[in-house]
């Protein structure tokens, strides 16, 4: 009698733990982060950008640009490129052949369309991210297609550079990492129709 008084006492204590633990982990703790997430401005949306009030993409999400007229993102190993369901780098190391092979082809490549020495290409226009989704490049990257997109779209380089300086951002927090340029939002703008003159 005592054994099975036990045994219920035990098993009524087991199921109040269950109920309570599915009420707060279930239910409240979801529900927090949700608010949490929907207080952050744009990030719990996915940070959607619009063009001409049409979804053009997420500022987190890097994407393929072709043409002069655009800024082009850094290389994409994921899948066909910018693939999210085949996200990832090429996993080739610093004394890897094929990824030497790689960088030195991309080089001569960005050389030949910006017009300029092998040597003032940078790091970022020839290699890709670990995601290979990285939507950002660095200003070196960034000043260096300043003058090709603005021949391309008949604006000046002035202009071009304004809208670089409002797609940069600093480093977090002031002091982890580098400044970036987002590719995504610096085109968004680029698209907006009062400049999608070639676009």
């Amino acid at each position: 009698m005592t054994a099975a008084r036990d045994l219920l006492r035990q098993a009524s204590a087991g199921l109040r733990t269950l109920l309570v633990l599915t009420v707060v982990l279930g239910v409240l703790y979801p529900a927090a982060i949700l608010l949490v997430g929907l207080a952050v401005p744009g990030r719990a949306g996915g940070s959607m950008i619009e063009v001409a009030g049409r979804p053009a993409g997420s500022s987190l999400i890097g994407q393929p640009f072709e043409g002069d007229q655009w800024f082009l993102p850094r290389p994409s190993v994921a899948g066909d490129g910018y693939d999210a369901q085949a996200s990832g780098g090429s996993n080739l190391g610093p004394n890897s052949e094929e990824l030497l092979g790689t960088v030195r082809e991309r080089t001569a490549a960005v050389a030949q369309r910006e017009g300029v020495p092998a040597s003032q290409v940078p790091p970022d226009a020839v290699t890709a991210s670990a995601s290979g989704l990285d939507p950002d490049i660095s200003p070196a990257y960034a000043a260096l297609q300043v003058r090709r997109v603005a021949q391309a779209r008949g604006l000046s380089v002035r202009d071009v550079t304004s809208l670089v300086a409002q797609s940069t951002a600093g480093r977090d927090a002031g002091i982890i990492g580098d400044s970036t340029v987002n590719v995504v939002t610096l085109n968004a703008a680029l698209a907006q129709p009062a400049r999608a003159r070639q676009g």
